[in-house]
C-alpha cells in the first residue's frame, strides 16, 4: 500500500481524513474516514456514514487537493 497523500480537518468532536491510496501498483483510489473522541480523548475510527453540511464544506478543499493525486 502506497500513501500518495492524506490531510485531516477537525470539525466538532471528529478528525475527518481525506486520503489517496495505491494498492499493490494499481489505480490510486479516494479514502475517507472519521475518527471520533471517546470519554477519555482518544480518537477511535468509525463509520463514515452520512455527513453534516460542515464536515461536506470541511473536506471539499481536501478532495479537491486530492483529486491531483488519482
Amino acid at each position: 500500500d502506497k500513501e500518495l497523500f492524506s490531510e485531516s480537518v477537525e470539525v466538532g468532536l471528529a478528525l475527518i481524513t481525506v486520503a489517496v491510496y495505491s494498492y499493490n501498483s494499481g489505480t490510486a483510489k479516494l479514502q475517507i474516514s472519521r475518527q471520533t473522541r471517546d470519554l477519555n480523548g482518544e480518537l477511535q475510527f468509525g463509520k463514515l456514514g452520512r455527513l453534516i453540511k460542515e464536515e461536506v464544506e470541511a473536506i471539499l478543499p481536501l478532495i479537491e487537493k486530492a483529486r491531483k493525486y488519482l
